[in-house]
């Protein structure tokens, strides 16, 4: 296996120009109208929903297109979008942050997410809710996870799960003092062909555990858990990926040699992804594994804030694990 670590940080794979942004902005203000609108709330989703098809063109082919094929990187980087700096609340700063009531960014990820599929959370992860900070907490800075601010290791969102997100978006509100945070990515796509056949062979088969993320605390549990998984799944020459570098465990000596064998293919083929305010990313967390690079938080309002949430292309397929048809997870 060959290949160098790539250290290129990437901007914007397009940008939106500013008439669109302002119709993006205005349509969201319209969803943050009755001042007690609720983000999790079954019926505000629903007019989230319908205003999905009121955002400007170029966006919504972007995003259907990326729904249809996710291309070689399996990211999309969207520029442009509205994020009133002027009038943004501090970033917060406890830990299980999250955002209930409806915002302008808020209400873009929510939209968004209805255009890939529908919006979905898990219970045992940030109180289920549709909309999560992903931000710098006092105290967790050596967490491995989306409160601290050491380096991240590449993940694929909650593989260890029967239903893992198919996408996950983000919207970057803040980005770090020093401009240095960066959202790594690594795709199948790049990483394939640089994997032994033996390497292929052993990813394909199912001698791993992976085990829920710190996120979902001590006492998480799962029906999934104690089940071995290929890391690789599906079609040979375009493989789905579940796997967690912290949290997933090889069962046999080709399987620990193959996850590091991986873990090096996905190295020498990642992306740093240099986010600014307006930025959203869509991620195919089918085909894609992310992390971040390390930074400084300074805890004074400022620090990196991202807003999350994460997408199902079927939310049927979920559905006993979904009290009253909602979009939470309890399970």
């Amino acid at each position: 296996m060959s290949g160098t670590t790539q250290h290129t940080a990437v901007t914007a794979d397009w940008t939106l120009d500013p008439a669109d942004t302002d119709v993006c902005e205005r349509l969201a203000r319209t969803l943050c109208t009755g001042g007690d609108d609720q983000v999790d709330d079954p019926q505000w989703v629903d007019r989230a929903r319908d205003a999905w098809d009121e955002l400007p063109l170029p966006l919504r082919r972007a995003v259907r297109g990326f729904r249809r094929q996710s291309g070689p990187h399996g990211t999309l980087v969207i520029g442009g979008l509205p994020v009133d700096r002027a009038t943004l609340p501090a970033t917060p700063s406890v830990s299980g942050s999250v955002q209930r009531r409806v915002t302008v960014p808020a209400a873009l990820l929510t939209m968004v997410a209805c255009g890939l599929g529908e919006p979905f959370a898990y219970l045992a992860e940030k109180s289920g809710a549709l909309v999560q900070d992903v931000v710098p907490v006092p105290g967790q800075e050596s967490f491995h996870g989306n409160a601290g601010s050491v380096p991240l290791s590449f993940h694929s969102e909650n593989g260890f799960h029967p239903h893992p997100p198919d996408y996950v978006v983000f919207l970057c509100l803040r980005a770090d003092h020093d401009g240095i945070a960066g959202m790594r990515v690594a795709g199948i796509r790049q990483a394939l062909p640089l994997l032994t056949p033996a390497g292929r062979e052993a990813l394909f088969a199912p001698e791993f555990l992976t085990a829920p993320p710190p996120s979902f605390g001590p006492d998480a549990t799962s029906e999934a858990q104690a089940e071995p998984r290929p890391v690789l799944s599906g079609a040979a020459e375009d493989p789905d990926i579940r796997m967690a570098q912290l949290v997933t465990t090889p069962l046999t000596p080709r399987a620990t040699a193959a996850l590091a064998e991986f873990g090096r293919a996905c190295e020498a083929t990642a992306r740093t992804l240099r986010l600014t305010p307006g930025d959203l990313v869509v991620i195919d967390n089918r085909v894609t594994v992310h992390g971040r690079t390390a930074f400084r938080p300074r805890y004074d309002g400022a620090d990196r804030w991202l807003q999350r949430t994460y997408v199902t292309t079927d939310l049927r397929r979920s559905r006993d694990h979904r009290p009253r048809d909602g979009h939470v997870l309890t399970r």
